[in-house]
């Protein structure tokens, strides 16, 4: 391109341009851009009305009219949701007064009465839930039943005399389901367990709900509570191994018989083919079934020892029930007596007289808890308790001879002392001393004295 003359050089033309806006042509579009926008927000904003809840009705105000119309919704079930909101309004406002007592009473009774209508509601809901959870439990087990069935067809495919036809492929594949059966099958059968375990525990719970506790709680009282649950607890469970254990053994049982059977048809052509013979699965069976009894015989044994320490348990508990009894009994006497004599006598006697109250029924004591020493170990720490004892004649509390016999065996706690001592009341007597917050109790050897009145 060339700009100029002709006769210029054909690199010294020059090019002008001019930079300038056009305003008018910018402040139209902006205007347009605007008008777009405004347009924009007004469409936005009638969608959200549209899509906005409506408003609740405003209350009305109270009136001799508005009440009349109120009691007549107060009673109906439909509308009873809708009348307490306004009631709850006309009550919060201050409308309540002496002239409108009345009114306002008779509405608050209206409502009280669908309290009986909604517990028969909760009555009705819970006996649903539980049709539906027995539906459920029901369901599971069919579906339990059908895994067993099916678990059943793998161990018959599995035996010799069908499990050599199969391929090496098809023998895997049958294996693989087996396994994934057995499993899942565990699993639900795991899971009928638990609801069973919530459904006793439900129960329990009720039963415990229905006795109404008006005794006397004491420290004594809450350790053998304590004591008692994880018993129960230890109990639940070991019930719940030696059951499985049992059908376990039992499966076993059935499979011995099943394999024990005699094949006569396929006895001659299959003896002398394959590795693994039935008097080899018989024996295997047998040992497997040996060691499950010797489970059984343990856990048995451990269930056994865990029911005399829950009824040892529950002996000390009732024993310190009526201690508790008698403690109280004799404070109670003391203050009668105390309220004709004097502010000193008072005082003697209930620190004197009333503490050593629970030492001195040997006879009721005897008839709750019964001595006598279970084996050799207790005899030995007898001996130490008694040698320990009757060098303290002052006596000696708990946690004090506990922390000396820790240093001799490491293994034993102080309720096992504790109730040991409880046991033997012509050997060993618990007494009270000090007062106030200096409160303790203490062990004292009373067996020369046990032996010498004897």
């Amino acid at each position: 391109m060339r700009i100029g003359s002709s006769t210029d050089k054909k690199d010294s033309g020059r090019i002008h341009v001019d930079f300038a806006q056009a305003r008018d042509d910018l402040y139209e579009w902006e205007c347009k851009q605007r008008l777009l926008a405004r347009e924009e927000r007004h469409r936005r904003k009638i969608h959200e009305e549209h899509l906005r809840p409506p408003s609740p009705p405003p209350i009305e105000h109270y009136s001799e009219h508005e009440a009349a119309l109120l009691a007549d919704k107060l009673k109906d079930d439909n509308k009873f949701s809708e009348a307490t909101a306004v009631l709850f309004t006309w009550i919060d406002r201050g409308e309540v007064n002496r002239r409108t007592a009345n009114h306002f009473y008779s509405m608050i009774q209206s409502a009280n009465s669908h309290v009986r209508r909604l517990m028969s509601e909760k009555a009705l809901h819970e006996e649903e839930m539980e049709r539906a959870k027995e539906i459920f439990k029901n369901a599971l087990m069919a579906i339990l039943t059908q895994f067993e069935q099916i678990t059943a067809i793998f161990t018959a495919a599995t035996r010799q005399k069908a499990w050599d036809h199969f391929s090496k492929a098809q023998r895997k594949n049958i294996d693989i389901w087996r396994k994934q059966c057995e499993e899942l099958r565990n699993a639900h059968s795991e899971e009928i367990m638990g609801i069973r375990r919530e459904e006793e525990m439900e129960m329990s719970d009720d039963d415990s709900d229905d006795i109404p506790n008006k005794r006397v709680r004491t420290e004594e009282n809450g350790v053998c509570d304590q004591t008692q649950a994880s018993l129960k607890e230890e109990n639940d469970s070991l019930r719940w191994q030696l059951e499985a254990y049992r059908n376990e053994v039992e499966l076993l049982k059935k499979e011995q018989s099943r394999v024990s059977r005699p094949d006569d048809d396929n006895a001659h052509t299959q003896a002398h083919t394959h590795a693994h013979s039935p008097e080899t699965q018989i024996q295997l069976l047998q040992q497997s079934m040996h060691n499950m009894q010797q489970q059984l015989l343990s856990l048995q044994e451990k269930l056994s020892s865990k029911e005399t320490e829950l009824e040892q348990a529950k002996e000390e508990h009732r024993y310190l029930e009526m201690e508790v009894l008698s403690l109280r009994d004799r404070l109670l006497s003391s203050k009668g007596e105390a309220v004709d004599g004097t502010n000193g006598e008072l005082h003697e006697k209930s620190m004197n007289g009333c503490v050593p109250s629970l030492y001195l029924s040997r006879d009721r004591r005897s008839e709750f808890m019964r001595g006598g020493v279970a084996s050799e170990k207790e005899a030995l720490l007898l001996g130490i308790i008694s040698t320990f004892l009757h060098v303290h004649p002052f006596g000696a509390n708990l946690e004090y001879l506990w922390s000396y016999i820790q240093r001799l065996d490491s293994k034993v706690s102080a309720g096992e002392l504790e109730r040991l001592m409880v046991r033997l009341p012509s050997m060993f007597r618990q007494e009270l001393s000090g007062v106030g917050a200096t409160l303790e109790k203490r062990w004292k050897f009373c067996g020369f004295d046990s032996l010498s009145s004897a």
